[in-house]
C-alpha cells in the first residue's frame, strides 16, 4: 500500500514512524510546506520526499494529513477529488463553514475520510464504553471529563488554534458521545484567562469548564487547562446507579492523594499526549489501513468531527454570551 503523508510536525513525525512499521505500507511519500523538513524526515525514515503536487501525482492508495490546521480542509478536498481515502488529524476546519464544505467534497466524491480522534482507540476509554453499553453501571447519571496540559503551547499557536474549546476540549466532547452513545443537547460554559498574558492577547482562555446535558438527562462536566504543572492529565469518570469507573487512573496519573494512606505522587507522570496515547495513535492508523484495504468500516468518519465541533461552538458562544446554549442553535449543515 502506497501512503502519502502531508505534514512533518510532532504528530506527523510520530505517524511516519508508525506507518513505516505497518507491514502493508510498502512505500511512504512525505510532503511539507517546509521542503527541507520533509527531506530531513524522509531521510530518517527511508521514505521519499516530495512537494504536495508531486505527492498527489505519485500513484498513492491513501493520504494521511497532519499539516497545519488551516490546510486541512483544502487538502481533504484535493484528496477527495483525486479519489483517495484520507486520514486527517482533527479538526477538519476551525469553523462550521469550512467543515461542511470539506464534508460535501468527500460525500460528492464518495471517498473515505477518517478523523484522528485517537481516544476512541485507547484501551481505557474502550473499556468504559463497554461498561456503559453492557449496563454494568446501571443508569448513568454523571460523567466528568478532564484534559490538562502540563505547559501552554507557543504564543504564536494560540491565534491559530481556534481556542481551548475547539482545540483541546473537542476531544472530550467526541469521547463523551462515543463512550455514552448519547448526544449533547445543551451546554453552559465559562473560562478563565487569569494565567499567562498571551491567552488574553489571543482572546482565548487558559482554563475552561463546560456543563453538558445529554439527551437522556445525564449530566456531564468537561474541564481543561493549559497550565497543569503536575503533568499531562486526561481522565474520565462515569458514575451510575450501580457502579462507577474511571479512565486514566494509573501509576503515572499526575495526581497526589492528601489522605494519609492514599497513593503517593507518581514517580514518572505522563509528560504529554504522544506518550500517553502512543498505543491509541498506532491503533487508529492500523485501523485506517484496514479501512483502505476494505477490511473494516470507517471507525470515525468526518460527521463525527462535525458533531464535536458543534458542541465546541456552543461552548464558545456560551462563554462569550454568559448563557446556556442549546445545540439546536448551532447549524448542522
Amino acid at each position: 500500500m502506497r501512503i502519502g503523508l502531508i505534514g512533518t510536525g510532532r504528530i506527523g513525525t510520530f505517524h511516519s514512524a508508525v506507518l513505516g512499521r505497518l507491514p502493508e505500507v510498502t512505500s511512504l511519500v512525505i510532503a511539507d510546506a517546509d521542503a527541507a523538513r520533509a527531506t530531513a524526515l524522509a531521510a530518517r525514515t527511508g521514505a521519499r520526499a516530495a512537494s504536495v503536487d508531486e505527492l498527489f501525482g505519485a500513484g498513492l492508495d491513501a493520504v494521511v494529513i497532519t499539516a497545519a490546521t488551516s490546510a486541512h480542509a483544502e487538502l481533504i478536498g484535493r484528496a477527495a477529488r483525486a479519489g483517495l481515502p484520507v486520514f486527517c488529524e482533527k479538526p477538519i476546519a476551525l469553523d462550521l463553514t469550512g467543515t461542511l464544505a470539506a464534508l460535501a467534497e468527500v460525500e460528492t466524491a464518495g471517498t473515505v475520510l477518517q478523523l484522528g480522534f485517537q481516544r476512541r482507540f485507547d484501551a481505557g476509554y474502550a473499556a468504559a464504553r463497554e461498561a456503559v453499553r453492557t449496563d454494568r453501571l446501571g443508569r448513568l447519571h454523571t460523567v466528568r471529563a478532564i484534559t490538562s496540559d502540563p505547559n501552554p503551547p507557543p504564543a504564536a499557536y494560540l491565534p491559530l488554534s481556534g481556542g481551548l474549546y475547539r482545540d483541546c476540549l473537542v476531544h472530550d466532547f467526541d469521547i463523551l458521545r462515543w463512550v455514552t452513545g448519547r448526544e449533547v443537547i445543551e451546554v453552559y460554559a465559562t473560562g478563565s484567562d487569569a494565567g499567562p498574558a498571551m491567552f488574553r492577547e489571543a482572546g482565548d482562555v487558559d482554563t475552561a469548564t463546560a456543563v453538558l446535558t445529554l439527551d437522556d438527562g445525564t449530566l456531564a462536566t468537561a474541564t481543561a487547562t493549559r497550565c497543569n504543572g503536575a503533568g499531562y492529565d486526561v481522565r474520565m469518570e462515569l458514575a451510575g446507579e450501580r457502579d462507577q469507573v474511571a479512565v486514566g487512573m494509573d501509576e503515572r496519573t499526575p495526581l497526589t492523594s492528601t489522605e494519609p494512606a492514599g497513593p503517593a505522587a507518581p514517580l514518572k507522570p505522563w509528560s504529554g499526549f504522544l506518550e500517553r496515547f502512543a498505543p491509541a495513535y498506532e491503533a487508529e492508523l492500523a485501523a485506517f489501513v484496514d479501512v483502505v484495504a476494505g477490511r473494516r468500516a470507517n471507525p470515525c468518519d468526518g460527521r463525527e468531527a462535525l458533531h464535536a465541533l458543534r458542541i465546541a461552538e456552543a461552548c464558545e458562544r456560551s462563554r462569550r454570551e454568559r448563557r446556556p446554549v442549546p445545540l439546536a442553535e448551532i447549524a448542522e449543515g
